[in-house]
């Protein structure tokens, strides 16, 4: 009998997709705003909460440290912190910076958003499903 190594060799494991990213628009956007900033923030920081007429709200906001179970995303220069309970309702969005002659805003494109209401203020998302 020989004996052959059977030791279990790690696999290369494959780059996980970001859970957002940003347009260009977007990525110029949030430097500009952070450069601006009375002190250093680590990034910016994505999640939902609960609320609304259509029953959720994005927030974003600065954020000074990155909590342990956030989600990481390097994009354009830009760091974004993602809640980690955002994150299935988050998956695949891009993040837009829209100028209008009225207003000039973030916008989700979400994939994962179902409805929204009419003044676009809140809207209803279902968890990513994972395969």
């Amino acid at each position: 009998m020989s004996h052959l190594d059977v030791t279990p060799q790690p696999r290369p494991r494959r780059p996980r997709p970001k859970v957002v990213t940003l347009t260009d628009a977007a990525a110029e956007r949030v430097r500009e705003i952070m450069a601006k900033a009375e002190r250093p923030y680590a990034g910016l920081r994505v999640g939902v909460k609960n609320g609304g007429c259509a029953g959720q709200e994005y927030i974003l906001e600065y954020a000074e440290a990155a909590d342990p179970l956030d989600e990481v995303v390097e994009d354009k220069g830009v760091t974004v912190l993602v809640e980690p309970k955002a994150v299935l309702f988050l998956l695949g969005t891009v993040i837009d910076y829209e100028v209008s002659r009225l207003s000039a805003k973030f916008v989700f494109r979400n994939p994962n958003e179902t409805d929204a209401c009419g003044c676009g203020e809140s809207v209803t998302i279902q968890p990513a499903k994972l395969d």
